[in-house]
C-alpha cells in the first residue's frame, strides 16, 4: 500500500525555519509529481507548491512565496519543503501528496496523502 510521510515539523520562533520531509513507503518518488499542502486550525486546506516529476515547480501560495525552496533528494528518496522566516500564520498542519499515477501533472487528483507535520510558530 502506497504511503507517505512527512517529518521536521515542531516549534519554532518567528523568523525561524524549518526543513521539512516527504519520504514514500514502497515505491520510488523521481517519477512522482509531489504537492505540498497545509492546513491552519479552522481552515481548509490550501496549496503550498508542486514539483513535477522533470523537477518543474508551481508556486500556489502568494503568502509564502520567496520563503520557501522545495527539491527532491534522490539519494534519501525524498523531497523537502524548507520554509525560511516563518510567521506565526504558517502555523499549521503541513502534507505532502501524489497523484495515483506517474508522470502526472499538478493539476492530477492527489490521491495519496501523507498524514502530516505540525508547524508551531510562537515565541
Amino acid at each position: 500500500q502506497v504511503q507517505l510521510v512527512e517529518s521536521g515539523g515542531g516549534t519554532v520562533q518567528p523568523g525561524g525555519s524549518l526543513r521539512l520531509s516527504c519520504a514514500p513507503s514502497g515505491y520510488s518518488l523521481d517519477v512522482y509529481t509531489i504537492g505540498w499542502f497545509r492546513q491552519a486550525p479552522g481552515q481548509a486546506r490550501e496549496p503550498i507548491v508542486c514539483i513535477y516529476y522533470n523537477d518543474d515547480i508551481t508556486d500556489y501560495n502568494s503568502s509564502m512565496k520567496g520563503r520557501y525552496t522545495v527539491g527532491r533528494n534522490s539519494g534519501e528518496n525524498t523531497v523537502y519543503l524548507e520554509i525560511q522566516d516563518l510567521k506565526p500564520e504558517d502555523t499549521a498542519t503541513y502534507y505532502c501528496a501524489t497523484p495515483p499515477v506517474p508522470l502526472a501533472s499538478c493539476d492530477y487528483d492527489m490521491g495519496h496523502w501523507g498524514r502530516g507535520t505540525l508547524v508551531t510558530v510562537s515565541s
